[in-house]
């Protein structure tokens, strides 16, 4: 009922959008109708990714004012570009994809529409329930590994040397991991470019966690595409992944890894 609620105020608010006065500053005229969203999006946050998608188009296709139905896809992309939700970063790429790039509703600028594009490009293969994408990278020694491996759940960790977040979470993360009492593969996929650096980094990184099994990896030449299929436009990244390779987690902080944990767990001995 209180959504039902919310999307009459929400046509209500429309309405009042496109009637407004023409000296009305956009953040006046809109105000309403944006307050009325935000109560709209906090009520479905815990939705599924599906349900939030046609709710989007719902509300989106709903405005018969250009300007308005506008505004509200540009608020909608924003808001689960930057979403509050792990994995509903899908629903923004579903907005750029139906409204954006079929050019039925056109973006503030060429370069917010370039700038949402490759966001949607870079995340695209890389959401939640999906299968994660087998990348194919060096080893220390020489010679490549492909993965996730089959069959075993995987962590997998975008880092660089340089990197000062990627720093803090190497500082961390073995404390995290050592509560893992489950088979896990850890890739560690160096972003970098120093060989020297990378040495000195595996030298004296290590996961005491005997389920842990920690496998170093690199792709200088990029030869994998794993920039791309992982959306590492910046580091560090982490991903979890369930035995059957199905991706369960995305862009995690240390915090929401360590909540993730007991979750796989679950998942890892279902599986058994």
């Amino acid at each position: 009922m209180k959504r039902a609620l919310l999307i009459l105020a929400l046509c209500f608010a429309c309405v009042r959008a496109t009637a407004g006065t023409a000296d009305s500053s956009g953040q006046q005229k809109y105000a309403a109708l944006d307050s009325l969203m935000h109560q709209y999006l906090a009520a479905i946050q815990h939705g599924s990714i599906d349900s939030k998608m046609q709710e989007s188009d719902f509300m989106i296709g709903a405005a018969a004012d250009s300007a308005v139905r506008r505004h509200i896809a540009l608020a909608l992309f924003d808001h689960y570009k930057e979403a509050p939700v792990m994995g509903d970063e899908a629903v923004a790429i579903h907005i750029f994809d139906k409204w954006f790039a079929t050019k039925a509703i056109a973006m503030r600028s060429e370069f917010d529409e370039m700038d949402a594009r490759l966001f949607a490009d870079f995340n695209r293969h890389s959401l939640i329930g999906m299968q994660a994408a087998r990348i194919k990278l060096l080893k220390p020694c020489g010679g490549k590994k492909t993965i996730p491996e089959e069959g075993a759940a995987a962590l997998l960790w975008f880092h660089d040397t340089s990197c000062g977040k990627c720093k803090m979470e190497a500082k961390v993360l073995p404390d995290i991991l050592a509560k893992v009492d489950y088979p896990l593969n850890f890739y560690a996929v160096y972003a970098g470019q120093s060989k020297k650096e990378w040495r000195a980094f595996r030298r004296n990184f290590r996961i005491p966690q005997k389920n842990v099994r920690l496998v170093h990896l690199w792709d200088p030449e990029i030869e994998s595409d794993y920039l791309s299929l992982y959306g590492v436009i910046s580091t560090p990244k982490l991903y979890l992944t369930a035995p059957d390779g199905t991706i369960i987690g995305r862009r995690l902080e240390p915090e929401s890894l360590a909540q993730m944990i007991p979750i796989l767990r679950a998942i890892v001995n279902n599986k058994e």
